[in-house]
């Protein structure tokens, strides 16, 4: 099967302190890739490189026939290709950036006016389809303070889809949630998962990275220091980095 992301070195420091190291990985057409590690290991910092949103130091992006590259590119041309990289991902943040003031339809109708230069009737249809398919019809108009923060975090997956993106990055999506929350959002993965949707999770849910991933990328002080299966990363008990890792999670994977 084709890969839909490489990645080739891809480094990424803050002044004297690098978050990101020298990381290579690829992520298949329709993989769902979760990605663990400690806090402060360079996780969100690589999901926004991935977006463009970071402008990385060194190393090689391609995703989705986009290539962004450090060696052969100006300045210039670097932030151009990033904001055609953009238009091909969707992304899901920790909080959920809603805007206040508009309806879940509303919000979830912007990105592609603006954006895409949808006309708006095209715009609403996409909206209100995509609105549906993660489970508020009833709750389109209604306003973000209005909805729970599980329904919330729903709009915003909405939001993205209606982008029509090749691959959804999401950084965290259920850390923001009450535990009972988590399952509806983690399903509505789990069901695009099933459609054939490119997918990257920053997560600290293990158990849905045990039962949804198809694999899982471990990260440490912004180097990968580890990739598997995600069946035989949960049982990989002779490296000594997963199971530290893993045993803060014990009670969850029992």
């Amino acid at each position: 099967m084709a890969n839909m992301i490489e990645v080739e070195k891809l480094s990424k420091a803050f002044g004297d302190a690098p978050a990101v190291k020298s990381v290579s990985f690829t992520v298949q057409k329709s993989e769902l890739l979760a990605i663990v590690g400690p806090s402060g290991c360079g996780k969100s910092t690589l999901l926004r490189c991935l977006n463009g949103l970071e402008e990385f130091d060194a190393g090689r992006l391609c995703l989705d026939g986009v290539v962004l590259d450090r060696a052969t590119e100006s300045y210039a041309t670097f932030h151009h290709t990033a904001h055609l990289l953009r238009q091909k991902v969707g992304m899901v943040f920790q909080s959920f950036n809603l805007f206040p003031h508009l309806t879940a339809l509303q919000n979830a109708m912007l990105a592609p006016m603006v954006v895409k230069k949808s006309p708006k009737g095209h715009a609403r249809e996409s909206a209100e389809k995509y609105l549906t398919k993660v489970g508020l019809a009833d709750r389109m108009h209604y306003y973000p303070s209005q909805l729970s923060g599980g329904q919330q975090q729903r709009a915003a997956i909405a939001r993205a889809l209606t982008m029509s993106p090749a691959v959804m990055l999401y950084d965290e999506p259920t850390s923001a949630l009450d535990p009972t929350l988590v399952r509806e959002v983690l399903q509505i993965m789990r069901q695009l998962h099933e459609e054939g949707m490119t997918q990257l999770v920053v997560t600290h849910e293990m158990r849905f990275a045990a039962d949804a991933a198809d694999r899982v990328m471990m990260l440490d002080a912004g180097e990968v220091a580890a990739c598997h299966g995600a069946r035989e990363f949960f049982q990989h008990t002779e490296d000594p980095r997963i199971t530290s890792f893993l045993g803060h999670f014990a009670g969850t994977l029992a």
